[in-house]
Parts: C-alpha cells; structure tokens; sequence
C-alpha cells in the first residue's frame, strides 16, 4: 500500500493571526503584566505548530501573585458591592463582545470545534454576569 502523505495547511490565516497576536504572553501580578524567567509553547493539535509562547509562572512567581492579592485584599474590602457589580458586568460585557476572537483562539490551542467554542466561552461569561447580579445582593 503506498504511504499516503497527509496534507496540512499549517499557516494561519489572516484572522486566526490576529487572533493569536492578541494573547497576552505574560504574568499578570499586582495590576500589571510582568514576564516570567521562562516559557512555554502553545501547540495547535492539529498542524503540531507553535502558535506562541506564553509565560511559564514558577512557585516564586506564585508567591509574588500571592503577596500582591494579599496585599490589594484590604482596598478591595472597601469596594461597595454596587462597584463590585459593575466591574463583573464589564467582564461579562468584554466577553461576549469578544466571543468569536476568544472562541478562536480556544479553537486553535485545543482543536475544538468553532461552535462549541463559542459556547464554551459564552458559558464562562455567564458565570460574571450571574455574579455581578449576585454582588448586589451581598451584606457584610
């Protein structure tokens, strides 16, 4: 039988770069994005080709992310749950406003289909909106 060569296309299209050059690649402690000592690759199952290189946190990283919330917990105490609410609408709002870009780069990291994908992510926005209706209702 002869060997029969799989053909892949393993270039990017142009939407599905923008994508990916999207991705933030680093650490994000105390409010801002920070890199870390090493990484790692993040591989398309598909064509077995790096998309990019994310940071790779390491147990000192933890701590310093750690030190940070710990830090930033008595502020945060002080938010009013009205701001509270607010802050998780938005997250929600940002989601689904990204939903296809989100969905993709899901996609591609993966290998899940598109459609579920998007339902994967519009799932998760879920989660903030119910808990920004939630915040509201929060005494203590």
């Amino acid at each position: 039988m002869p060997d029969q060569a799989v053909t892949r296309n393993d270039k990017l299209s142009p939407n599905e770069d923008a994508a990916i050059r999207t991705v933030p690649t680093g650490l994000f402690i105390d409010g801002r994005w920070q890199d870390a000592d090493r990484t790692m690759p993040v591989v398309d199952p598909s064509t077995e080709r790096e998309l990019c290189s994310v940071a790779d946190a390491s147990p000192a990283d933890g701590m310093r992310a750690l030190d940070a919330a710990a830090a930033a917990q008595d502020s945060w105490a002080q938010t009013s749950p009205r701001e509270r609410s607010t802050i998780l609408a938005d997250a929600y709002r940002l989601m689904i406003e990204n939903i296809d870009r989100l969905a993709l780069i899901m996609t591609l990291e993966m290998g899940k289909p598109l459609a579920e994908a998007r339902g994967e992510v519009n799932y998760a926005a879920e989660f903030f909106r119910w808990f920004a209706e939630e915040a509201v209702r929060v005494r203590g």
